[in-house]
């Protein structure tokens, strides 16, 4: 098990370093493309929608996971370098430590700089909220809000299936992120479609989720943050969320941090109303927003750290 743990942790360098692989095509952008020509197959079919959309999801799982498969089973026929090399690229596809850091940092420059209107057209390509009224502190918060989010569904999450299943685990796990991604709304066009995609996230994000508070704790303490906070935190009010799985890694942050994420928000035009995550809330500034990457990018090398521990202990036991 310790030499698959070593290309999760060699493609997690890779991102950490480098960003997503930008030569070739990323994998989830064609898994949006099929789940886009999927859907527009199925809407016209006679079968239910939950049904389709249950078909749509099972057909996208089933063939990234079976295309990563086929990568490595081709590329190690030719030599078995190869086929480690196939397997770190497509691992690394699948992490997004360094995009979650460059698109909070592409908010937090034009903050430091004063450029409110530009740190709001920024913080727009993060999070799926109205932004145009957002002041200096909306902007920090909508920020930090969507880095905690995406600290699980783009690093813990792939890097937990990674280490479970290899790059076939984490490529099913992204394709599962970008069903929920396409059709796990609660609106009249995906309520049904989108059922199987939306509960299916759910499930895969659950152990992930809540392992993730616990590093959040580590990276916390790294870092001189509020640690005994995020368990208040968590426990307050992670389970309010709309998501069951959400509310743990943006409550975890909230505490950390000393803010409360929450509260009314406008999506086109209509408010909504968030529960409050957090203990305390403490004045934000751009410097939240940079705490907030670091931790993501401590928590980031806690679960990698706490994976390699893991693999190396199940090695040992079947040793003995």
């Amino acid at each position: 098990m310790i030499e698959g743990a070593l290309l999760v942790f060699a493609a997690f360098l890779l991102d950490l370093l480098l960003g997503d692989p930008r030569r070739f095509p990323h994998p989830v952008r064609g898994m949006g493309w099929l789940a886009a020509k999927l859907e527009s197959i199925f809407r016209l079919s006679p079968l239910p929608l939950r049904i389709s959309g249950i078909a749509v999801a099972l057909l996208l799982v089933g063939i990234s996971g079976a295309a990563a498969w086929l990568m490595i089973a081709a590329a190690s026929a030719l030599h078995p370098y190869a086929g480690t090399f196939v397997s770190v690229l497509i691992l690394w596809s699948c992490f997004a430590t360094r995009d979650l850091e460059r698109h909070a940092l592409a908010v937090l420059t034009p903050l430091l700089n004063g450029d409110l209107v530009e740190a709001r057209r920024k913080v727009s390509w993060m999070v799926g909220r109205d932004t145009e009224e957002l002041d200096t502190e909306g902007v920090v918060l909508a920020a930090a809000e969507s880095v905690a989010e995406n600290t699980v569904d783009g690093v813990t999450a792939p890097m937990f299936y990674a280490f479970l299943f290899g790059p076939v685990g984490a490529v099913v796990f992204k394709a599962a992120s970008t069903l929920d991604s396409s059709f796990g709304y609660k609106n009249d066009r995906y309520r049904e479609f989108g059922w199987a995609s939306a509960r299916f996230d759910d499930l895969l994000n659950y152990l992930p989720a809540r392992l993730t508070v616990l590093a959040v704790a580590l990276g916390a303490m790294a870092g001189k943050m509020r640690v005994f906070d995020i368990f208040k935190a968590v426990n307050k009010g992670a389970g309010l969320h709309e998501s069951p799985n959400a509310g743990f890694p943006e409550a975890a942050f909230a505490g950390a941090l000393g803010v409360r994420f929450g509260g009314a928000r406008s999506y086109s035009g209509v408010v909504k109303h968030a529960p409050m995550l957090g203990v305390e809330e403490e004045k934000c500034s751009p410097d939240t927003l940079r705490s907030a990457v670091g931790l993501m990018k401590r928590t980031a090398w806690f679960f990698i750290g706490g994976g390699l521990a893991f693999s190396v202990a199940v090695d040992l036991l079947i040793v003995t």
